[in-house]
């Protein structure tokens, strides 16, 4: 099985999240798409989230019917900073017959060898990284020190292009805070989920997507 993994705050999650999985799933040929939402992100450690139970019900509500995607709460349950070299160990173990595929942006791959073990998230996945029409052409050759020539051109055979979307989960946010509108921006059930359950009202704490 070709395992994609896509890992996240997802708070909320929106539809640029949906596309970009979707692109990966289409153009590397994946069984399966698993969003991870993070307990606490590395770098986002001063930053509070809504809590796990709202982001997996936003997540359950936004990929509902797609029979490729699925929710993964591995972090969420380990707790603590959630850091993906363990969550891929985690997944490589108890999915002995997966090729890992950690879907990730340009912009995430430029930071990738200031991760933690960065070595070996590359030898437990392969690097999905996806670029958009008119950015400058995603950098591996922060990778080359990490991995082979072999492995490096693997990973540039598995980059991915999607239509430039610009939608940001500290944007719908910021928008609901201010009591302007988010459709189109989110799945509609979603939408409808933070408007009953009052969430984003006080986004002034929030100052990361």
């Amino acid at each position: 099985m070709r395992l994609g993994l896509f890992g996240g705050s997802f708070d909320p999650i929106h539809l640029g999240h949906l596309l970009l999985a979707e692109y990966c799933r289409e153009q590397c040929r994946l069984d399966q798409v698993w969003f991870i939402p993070a307990a606490v992100a590395p770098h986002k450690q001063r930053q509070p989230f809504s809590v796990a139970q709202h982001r997996l019900e936003m997540l359950s509500l936004a990929i509902a019917g797609h029979a490729a995607f699925e929710i993964c709460d591995l972090e969420l349950e380990r707790g603590g900073i959630s850091y993906t070299v363990d969550t891929l160990q985690a997944i490589s173990d108890s999915q002995r017959e997966a090729e890992l595929f950690l879907l990730m942006g340009a912009d995430t791959l430029v930071d990738l060898v200031n991760w933690h073990r960065p070595d070996d998230v590359c030898s437990l996945a392969t690097p999905v990284v996806v670029g958009r029409p008119g950015d400058a052409e995603p950098d591996y050759r922060g990778l080359s020190g990490l991995v082979s020539p072999e492995q490096l051109s693997y990973f540039r055979q598995h980059q991915v292009t999607m239509p430039l979307v610009e939608l940001s989960s500290r944007e719908i946010r910021r928008r609901v805070a201010g009591g302007e509108s988010i459709r189109y921006q989110t799945p509609r059930a979603v939408e409808k989920y933070i408007e009953s359950h009052q969430l984003y009202r006080d986004v002034d704490r929030r100052e990361s997507d």
